[in-house]
């Protein structure tokens, strides 16, 4: 029986921090849209550059959260974020023919996974467009809709996560194939704006994802807990899901691959 003790780790701690920051940022962010609605001309062609607005702020940070994932730093982000680097990568031998199947199939299963998600978050995309341009929704609801997806990529990572209940079946965001997405879904909203403050994020967030997928599709050993040391649940520092022990160690990939 596998034993589940409580822990509140240093990056917990700092998570939790940075979803009480969103949280505050959404709850901003609804408060200018109904008081000082023309904050939000800062979206639109070149008004970044004209007059100063608190968005500017958020612009800086997400840019910032954006370099350190395209350069990660221990000390900053957690290894499910920056476990395609070569720096994290403890190698772990893989003894068998059936070891490297394992793998294969977890190339596989992830590729299959992340082609569902990728066609789901373009789905709501497209239905967010479609609510744009035919005028149900405005132009600032669309940065209102980034901010609250801003608030919810914590949601997964801190409470509950849709896509690992539902498609990808990992044990947690140190497994996570899909942990640097979050900023191209963040910014899927405001891709429809055209404009200096939108499309500069909405670039940064491509440069990230396609990081992320160059480095799968060269290195998908690093992503495998199989054939990274540093990913099995007892080598685990980060402790994000709160749970110390919290699952076996996966030594084949027979469990997670059934039913593919």
């Amino acid at each position: 029986m596998i034993s589940v003790k409580r822990v509140v780790s240093k990056f917990r701690r700092i998570y939790e921090g940075k979803f009480l920051f969103r949280c505050f940022v959404l709850i901003a962010t609804l408060s200018l849209l109904i008081a000082v609605p023309e904050q939000f001309d800062v979206m639109s062609g070149w008004n970044f550059f004209k007059e100063f607005s608190l968005f500017h702020i958020l612009w800086v940070i997400w840019m910032a959260d954006m370099l350190l994932q395209i350069f990660p730093s221990r000390k900053f982000l957690p290894l499910g974020s920056s476990k395609f680097s070569l720096k994290d990568f403890i190698p772990r031998e893989i003894k068998n023919i059936r070891n490297l199947e394992n793998l294969l199939s977890y190339i596989k299963k992830c590729n299959r996974d992340t082609i569902k998600i990728g066609i789901v978050w373009f789905l709501l995309t497209a239905a967010i467009g479609v609510l744009y341009f035919s005028g149900i929704i405005g132009r600032n609801m669309l940065l209102v809709l980034s901010v609250a997806f801003y608030v919810c990529d914590l949601i997964c990572v801190l409470f509950w996560c849709p896509f690992r209940v539902w498609f990808m079946k990992n044990r947690c965001c140190t497994t996570c194939r899909i942990f640097n997405w979050d900023h191209m879904m963040m910014f899927s909203p405001i891709v429809f704006v055209p404009g200096f403050f939108t499309w500069s994020l909405c670039a940064g967030a491509l440069i990230v994802l396609a990081i992320w997928e160059v480095s799968f599709a060269l290195h998908p050993e690093r992503f495998y807990e199989g054939t990274n040391e540093a990913l099995k649940c007892s080598n685990c520092t980060d402790v994000l899901c709160g749970k110390r022990n919290c699952a076996a160690d996966i030594p084949d990939f027979e469990n997670i691959t059934k039913g593919i």
